[in-house]
C-alpha cells in the first residue's frame, strides 16, 4: 500500500515524511476494519479509500490558513484526521453527530499518536467553542446554505467556511445567505478521481 500511495502522492505533487505516510497507511487499515461492523463508508476496499478518502482530503491542505479548524459532519474523521496527520502544527475538532463515527476517530487518534485532534459527539448547532475557528471545513455534510446557516457561529473574525463540493455548485451559491461572500473557488486536482471537485470558500460580511 505504500507503493500505492507514494504513487497518488506524487501525482498530486505532495511531500509528506515516511512517519505521515505509514500513519495515513494504518488510518485506512483502520477503517477498513471497523467498516465491516460499524459501516462508516460505502467506500470497502483500501485502495479505493486511498484515492477517494485520503488523497481527496490532503489536496486541501495547501488551501488551510491559520491554527486551529473544525472539521464538522466529520463522518469517520474526513477531511479531518488525514489533514490532521499532515498538519501536526494544527489544530483540528472532529465534529459529528454520531456516537459510533466519534467512537472510530478516538480510536484513530489513539492508534496514531495524534495529539492535535479533539473529536466532538454534538450536532453543530448546539456545539459552542470557546473560541473561533480560523477555518470551518464540511466535505458532503449538506447544502452550502444549511452549512453556512448552522455553521455560522464557528468562524473567528478572520475565519473562513471551506466547503468539499463536486461540481461547481452553481444553483447552490445563488441562494447563499446575505451575509455570505464567497471568496475564491479552488478546483481541486484529485489522482485517479473520477468527477470535479472544487473547494469553496467563503467569508461573513
Amino acid at each position: 500500500m505504500l507503493e500505492r500511495l507514494n504513487g497518488l502522492l506524487a501525482q498530486a505533487d505532495i511531500v509528506i515524511a515516511e512517519t505521515q505516510k505509514t500513519q495515513l497507511i494504518k488510518l485506512v487499515e483502520l477503517l477498513h476494519k471497523w467498516n465491516k461492523a460499524y459501516n462508516l463508508t460505502s467506500v470497502r476496499e483500501p485502495d479505493a479509500m486511498l484515492v477517494k478518502h485520503i488523497l481527496d482530503s490532503l489536496v486541501v491542505s495547501p488551501h488551510l490558513r491559520g491554527e486551529r479548524f473544525i472539521d464538522v459532519g466529520t463522518g469517520p474523521g474526513l477531511p479531518g484526521l488525514p489533514l490532521a496527520i499532515i498538519n501536526p502544527d494544527k489544530q483540528f475538532v472532529l465534529l459529528d453527530s454520531l456516537g459510533k463515527r466519534i467512537s472510530f476517530i478516538r480510536q484513530v487518534t489513539q492508534e496514531l499518536g495524534l495529539t492535535n485532534v479533539t473529536p466532538v459527539l454534538s450536532r453543530v448547532e448546539a456545539y459552542q467553542p470557546e473560541q473561533g475557528f480560523d477555518g470551518v471545513l464540511s466535505r458532503a455534510f449538506a447544502s452550502l446554505e444549511d452549512m453556512l446557516t448552522w455553521c455560522h457561529h464557528l468562524p473567528s473574525e478572520e475565519g473562513s467556511f471551506l466547503a468539499l463540493k463536486g461540481q461547481y455548485p452553481a444553483q447552490e451559491l445563488a441562494q447563499l445567505p446575505a451575509n455570505i461572500r464567497l471568496v475564491a473557488s479552488h478546483p481541486l486536482v484529485v489522482p485517479e478521481l473520477e468527477g470535479e471537485r472544487h473547494l469553496l470558500e467563503f467569508k461573513t460580511i
